[in-house]
């Protein structure tokens, strides 16, 4: 029998759930690259925005999902909606792309039970008091630190803009920055 999902033990049973096809963080959330490239070369069925805020914006919420490719279903969920549709066999057959706007609400889905091996640091804005680690990846004191538990809980965080890029370890550009 071929497994097209990953099994979690729910209730003293296993059961399937939801495959992670990659996770991201990205503060435009869908944009092109996504939309054309990164949903290529990840191979998802299922795109998942997970923001709180964002998903109580009812115009930003509706643009995102307006710019979704075609093919792939997406969604803008509170984090703790996301950590459920996660667990819930319902959703085995998604192969999900998550995308988060910042490095804390994904410290939160893992918290939560979302097994993220990878993060990939794609793109967060600069703001006022940030600090620019890579070209497209600005952060603060408490990105930085969400970022450092998330690689202590065995996570790799990796910055990459674009999928052709080679990764850049993120605590490395942290510490090059004087930011841990």
């Amino acid at each position: 029998m071929i497994q097209t999902a990953p099994l979690f033990r729910y209730k003293e049973r296993e059961v399937l759930i939801m495959e992670i096809a990659f996770c991201r963080i990205d503060d435009r959330l869908i944009h092109g690259q996504v939309a054309t490239v990164w949903t290529k070369v990840t191979g998802c069925n299922r795109i998942m925005c997970c923001n709180d805020d964002v998903a109580q914006d009812t115009l930003r919420k509706k643009l995102l999902l307006q710019v979704a490719p075609p093919g792939i279903k997406a969604y803008v969920i509170p984090v703790e909606k996301a950590v459920a549709a996660y667990k819930n066999p319902k959703y085995a057959p998604f192969k999900t792309l998550f995308l988060f706007t910042n490095p804390r609400d994904v410290v939160r889905a893992v918290k939560g039970g979302i097994p993220f091996k990878s993060v990939n640091l794609g793109g967060m804005t600069y703001k006022d008091g940030d600090t620019l680690i890579s070209q497209a990846v600005a952060v603060n004191k408490d990105d930085a630190a969400a970022i450092k538990e998330l690689v202590d809980m065995g996570i790799e965080v990796e910055i990459r803009k674009l999928a052709n890029e080679p990764k850049k370890d993120a605590i490395e550009a942290l510490k090059a920055k004087g930011l841990l």
